[in-house]
């Protein structure tokens, strides 16, 4: 499923949902396109990366200790093409098909992660786009608990910062929808621009944002009124976006662009454009503020930006195809998923020193390894490997996977919420009103906008 393509190397390009929901750059009107150089973070049909990112030579260096560790580590990481699933009423066990007693391939036994170290309470929330549903993960034993349908397309997924509220976007129908976390109740649905692909929403909860690609645009909405109340304009193609940990501003990645759109959020006007390369996927703030990161999937590099100086700081190279990236919340580690193609899938997640900017591991974690997050005690991620339909457990104190849960189709994005979802429902689906969104006439007039070709 491509998610971006494009129909010629015309000027005023645009991005096209399609029946699916996948996303494709093309000039206005067109159906059927030959490849581009621009990505997706769907179908990774990425540009090819010519040169390496200035400073990468700087980053091969490894001393003595950090290269005995990447062998330990790769010593003892999983390969994907190897694993069994094996699902129990009590567990879910990973069996490696090379080891029959069970173990990985360092001799240690992968297991459920119910029985593993660390696991906290909550509920990790996936995005299955292809399936058009949402899965819900018990993270304290790794078991899904509830399978949510009736959102078609669904991309991404976020949890408000309190853990109350669930959001999604339907990239096919162009609205955002709120779920109530603990009920699982539909609280409202939100139109947005056309081809919405990511919802965010603000620390304190008052306002959520979506990127919407094929106008180029980033809606504002209110949450207690879940009305839209702006509508901002960025760069090429916004795709991913996250608020920084204090809501002061908001940082967009433009995958059919090169650059981040760095928005005010007192004022929600657009700050300044800073370059950072070829086609940003997502961002991902540190911590304390200070710096953003953006995954380049057109160069197979993350960037770090200074967020006081709007300023480009270094790039590494990491996997093949980066897509999603997140800051543990200790700001030990940056992590970094690494989609590749369907052709040609990555499989692993780079590991950043958050001191250093320099990667110290590259974990096996599955089949197109597309998004992440972190538990608020920065011990386990869950990487959503979007060709394997699974999610991996990756422990960060071991850097290994420690346990696989089968989803839906292609899933997606992913949030962490400390409610859990305790009700018995194992599926529902919602009843998200035929209004809602927009209709198909509607998104291709979107594509005939004329203001969609200033300033870009």
């Amino acid at each position: 499923m491509s998610h971006v393509d494009a129909c010629s190397a015309a000027p005023s390009s645009v991005l096209h949902r399609n029946p699916r929901g996948s996303l494709r750059v093309g000039q206005r009107g067109c159906r059927h396109a030959p490849q581009s150089r621009v990505s997706h973070v769907i179908s990774g049909e990425r540009p090819t990366m010519n040169t390496a990112p200035d400073g990468d030579a700087s980053h091969q260096q490894r001393s003595p200790d950090e290269q005995e560790g990447n062998r330990r580590t790769h010593r003892g990481l999983l390969a994907a093409g190897s694993l069994a699933i094996v699902v129990t009423a009590a567990a879910l066990v990973l069996v490696n098909r090379d080891n029959s007693d069970g173990s990985n391939a360092a001799g240690r036994s992968v297991t459920a992660a119910s029985s593993h170290r660390g696991m906290v309470e909550g509920t990790v929330w996936i995005a299955n786009e292809g399936g058009g549903s949402l899965t819900a993960i018990d993270a304290a034993t790794n078991q899904v608990t509830t399978t949510v349908s009736g959102v078609e397309g669904p991309h991404n997924v976020q949890v408000s910062a309190d853990g109350a509220s669930v959001w999604t976007v339907s990239g096919h129908d162009g609205y955002a929808a709120m779920v109530t976390a603990d009920s699982l109740d539909l609280h409202g649905v939100v139109r947005t621009g056309a081809a919405p692909a990511h919802v965010v929403v603000s620390p304190d909860g008052a306002t959520a944002y979506t990127t919407n690609g094929a106008d180029d645009t980033v809606t504002v909405i209110d949450t207690a009124t879940m009305k839209p109340v702006g509508t901002i304009k960025v760069g090429r193609g916004p795709h991913g976006l996250r608020p920084s940990p204090d809501g002061r501003w908001l940082v967009v990645a433009n995958v059919a662009d090169t650059t981040l759109s760095v928005i005010d959020t007192r004022t929600n006007r657009l700050v300044t454009d800073v370059d950072v390369g070829k086609a940003p996927a997502q961002v991902a703030f540190s911590p304390d503020g200070r710096f953003v990161y953006a995954s380049l999937n057109g160069e197979d590099a993350v960037a770090k930006v200074d967020i006081a100086t709007r300023r480009l700081v270094d790039t590494v190279a990491v996997g093949d195809g980066p897509i999603q990236t997140y800051v543990s919340p200790d700001n030990r580690y940056l992590l970094v998923a690494n989609q590749g193609t369907e052709d040609a899938p990555g499989t692993t997640v780079s590991v950043l020193d958050t001191k250093t900017f320099a990667v110290i591991e590259t974990v096996e974690t599955g089949q197109g390894a597309h998004g992440i997050v972190v538990d608020p005690s920065s011990r386990h991620a869950y990487v959503t490997n979007i060709y394997g339909d699974d999610v991996a457990v990756l422990d960060l104190e071991e850097l290994e996977v420690v346990a696989r849960i089968p989803v839906g189709d292609k899933p997606n994005g992913v949030s962490f919420s400390s409610v859990t979802t305790g009700d018995g429902r194992e599926t529902l689906t919602l009843e998200v009103p035929d209004s809602a969104g927009m209709s198909h006439d509607d998104m291709e007039d979107g594509h005939d906008d004329e203001g969609h070709d200033g300033g870009h």
